[in-house]
């Protein structure tokens, strides 16, 4: 069985920083494309970062957090991360890591297999 569990959310004030943290078990990993997700209440979920299997593989960025945010991998822990750095109010959300066993950087929550449960990011003064 796949699992996904996110860590290192909070409450960080406006320009501070966080990192992500998403663990995987099972088998998967390796061969996935991993991305993080974010929702708010009464919204879509939407793409916030993409990276292939392989780590420094292609990456894609949603354009709210290009130049400010970064994903990367290490595939000897099983393990990807976000770093956030900057961040704005607007960028408060559930963010969801999640892992894609198809070939392809998948942009869109159908493209994805299997899900975290969320970790919640709160920017605020």
């Amino acid at each position: 069985q796949v699992q996904l569990v996110e860590s290192g959310g909070g409450l960080v004030q406006p320009g501070g920083s966080l990192r992500l943290s998403c663990a995987a078990s099972g088998s998967i990993f390796r061969n996935s494309a991993m991305a993080w997700f974010r929702q708010t209440p009464g919204k879509e979920r939407a793409l916030v970062a993409v990276i292939s299997s392989w780590s420094g593989g292609n990456t894609i960025y949603a354009d709210s957090v290009k130049g400010r945010f970064t994903i990367s991998r290490d595939n000897a822990k099983n393990t990807t991360y976000l770093l956030m750095n900057a961040l704005k109010p607007e960028d408060t959300a559930v963010y969801f890591c999640a892992a894609r066993t198809m070939l392809g950087l998948g942009t869109s929550r159908a493209d994805y297999d299997y899900w975290g449960q969320g970790t919640q990011v709160t920017v605020s003064s």
